[in-house]
């Protein structure tokens, strides 16, 4: 709850330091006295936009600390303790208004953005009127309000947990369906491209291997030829041992007429054509051994280029295609098995929806008791406050077309305020004073639930009778049994029914030239005095006096 609230040099207010406790506090005070400051300067301090026309005349800034006593685990708490903040102790609040129109927020002296600060502010206080803009105005609160009336707080968690795990396989399902498909584009090209791999079959380092082969082969027939050369040099038409062998018959012929001369000549033309004809065995042997064959290379240059070929078309080296050929049949594994992973994670999410769908299912079936509830509460509430002839509609509509965490549920608030009349967004329907009955009605009707721990009424009294203001001050007091309520207001018969009583005055200073707002709890008989006082005016007859003590007795 706020338990301080420390004002420096905000409009009126020079210096101002209030205490509250628990149960319903009353605000009053004559009109222009400044209670619109002191909930102006709470407001500053929950967030509300800054301006420079809040510091006070003559000061440089302004500056508002507001004090939150806590439990441990309080929404607030969990805001601020999730930004870094430590958030032991009770909670302070300090927002700094320059005059120059710039402002500065503290959390537990740590700057903090006003974003934060509106966002912590929204888990403390909740401050009401007659032109409400929050809570019951904003559709979007609807649906929460509704669940806090209901206390399903199970079936929502259940409902966000299921809606998550549905999420997050049809997310998963959603990147397998379009891994799948890109896969599939290339399918038929890897399928083509897997055959010529296979086909060709690369084997490591074949390149290399080829290339040393080629070169060898390539040697080879160079030797092959000139062996071919050799060997008919030496044993082909016109080959010199024919030549030889020819001669040497004519020397034979001849041996008889010159023995001398001849024989030599003769053994020498032997040993010349027995030279040759081992050298012409030494070449076929050598011609053998060589055991060149064309088709060997015409083979390895083939494979050669078909392996140059086939790299080239993969935009790699000859000796990466074996790595070519493991990646496209991976890629062809991927498509078969992305398949499968697709096929089970659609049946997962079918089932996760399922299950979703049951949990939204549930949840909804408790809204709509929840909204048939609520109704006949508020319809309880609204003949005192003097709206017996409006109706309350929590409607509950089906938006299954567009399911989220929250199930599949639109929740939104309507009133008919006349019989006849069409129901109709509150904000549209029903007048300021209405609204803000209709406003007090739903707080009673959630008491403790769905509320921040203190709430703030801005004068929903306003424009109403005697037995309209006894209901509204019996509701508020009903309300303070649970959180804090602080009450600003004009009427009797509420401040009768307050716990705690706190008087606004303006006070002016002629010689100064200065006007100053101070506020004043008051003990009882002042406070006796003051509600007299809203009875009568300025002047505090004794009928007044009695019938503000009428008015306590019977609060009390």
């Amino acid at each position: 709850m706020l338990a301080v609230l420390s004002i420096r040099n905000i409009v009126l207010i020079e210096a101002l330091d209030l205490d509250f406790r628990s149960g319903l506090t009353v605000l009053t005070g004559e009109t222009g006295a400044g209670k619109s400051i002191v909930l102006d300067s709470l407001s500053l301090a929950l967030g509300a936009r800054g301006d420079a026309g809040l510091v006070r005349a003559g000061a440089e800034q302004g500056h508002v600390v507001s004090i939150y006593d806590l439990p441990e685990d309080h929404p607030a708490r969990e805001t601020a303790r999730g930004q870094g903040i430590d958030v032991e102790g009770d909670l302070i609040i300090r927002r700094v208004q320059a005059g120059d129109g710039r402002s500065r927020a503290f959390i537990n002296d740590q700057p903090v953005s006003v974003n934060l600060l509106r966002s912590v502010g929204a888990d403390l206080v909740e401050i009401h009127g007659q032109h409400d803009d929050r809570a019951l105005v904003d559709i979007a609160a609807h649906r929460s309000i509704l669940d806090a009336f209901a206390g399903h707080s199970t079936l929502v968690a259940d409902c966000a947990a299921t809606w998550r795990a549905w999420q997050t396989l049809e997310n998963r399902r959603r990147v397998a369906e379009e891994r799948v498909e890109d896969a599939k584009r290339d399918e038929d090209y890897l399928r083509h491209a897997l055959e010529e791999l296979e086909d060709l079959d690369p084997q490591d380092n074949e390149e290399d291997e080829l290339s040393a082969r080629r070169q060898h082969l390539m040697a080879s027939e160079k030797l092959a030829s000139d062996l071919e050369d050799a060997l008919s040099v030496v044993s082909g038409d016109g080959a010199s041992d024919m030549q030889i062998a020819a001669i040497l018959r004519k020397f034979d012929r001849r041996r008889d007429e010159a023995p001398d001369l001849i024989n030599p000549v003769i053994e020498g033309l032997d040993a010349a054509l027995a030279a040759l004809d081992q050298a012409r065995i030494m070449i076929e042997d050598a011609k053998r051994a060589a055991d060149f064959d064309p088709r060997d290379l015409e083979n390895v240059e083939e494979r050669l280029f078909a392996l140059r070929g086939l790299a080239r078309k993969h935009g790699t080296q000859p000796d990466a295609l074996p790595d070519v050929l493991d990646k496209v049949r991976a890629s062809l594994a991927e498509i078969d098995g992305g398949t499968e992973e697709l096929e089970a994670l659609t049946v997962q999410a079918a089932e996760a929806k399922t299950v979703f769908e049951a949990s939204a299912k549930a949840l909804s079936a408790s809204r709509k008791d929840a909204a048939t509830r609520l109704e006949t509460a508020i319809h309880e509430e609204l003949a005192p406050l003097k709206l017996d002839a409006a109706r309350f509609f929590a409607i509950v509509e089906d938006a299954s077309s567009s399911p989220s965490q929250h199930g599949v549920d639109t929740v939104s608030f309507e009133i008919q305020t006349n019989p006849g009349s069409k129901p109709g967004p509150l904000l549209k329907v029903a007048s300021g004073g209405e609204l803000s009955r209709i406003l007090l009605a739903l707080k009673v009707a959630l008491a403790d639930r769905g509320s921040a721990p203190t709430l703030v009424f801005d004068e929903i009294d306003t424009a109403v009778g005697g037995a309209v203001s006894d209901a509204i001050g019996e509701r508020l007091a009903r309300l303070a049994e649970n959180v804090q309520v602080l009450s600003v207001t004009h009427a009797p018969q509420v401040a009768a029914k307050a716990d705690h009583h706190l008087l606004i005055a303006k006070s002016v200073d002629a010689s100064a030239d200065t006007t100053r707002t101070k506020v004043t709890p008051l003990d009882e008989n002042a406070r006796h005095e003051e509600i007299a006082r809203m009875l009568s005016g300025a002047d505090i007859t004794s009928e007044a006096r009695a019938a503000a003590g009428r008015l306590i007795r019977a609060a009390e």
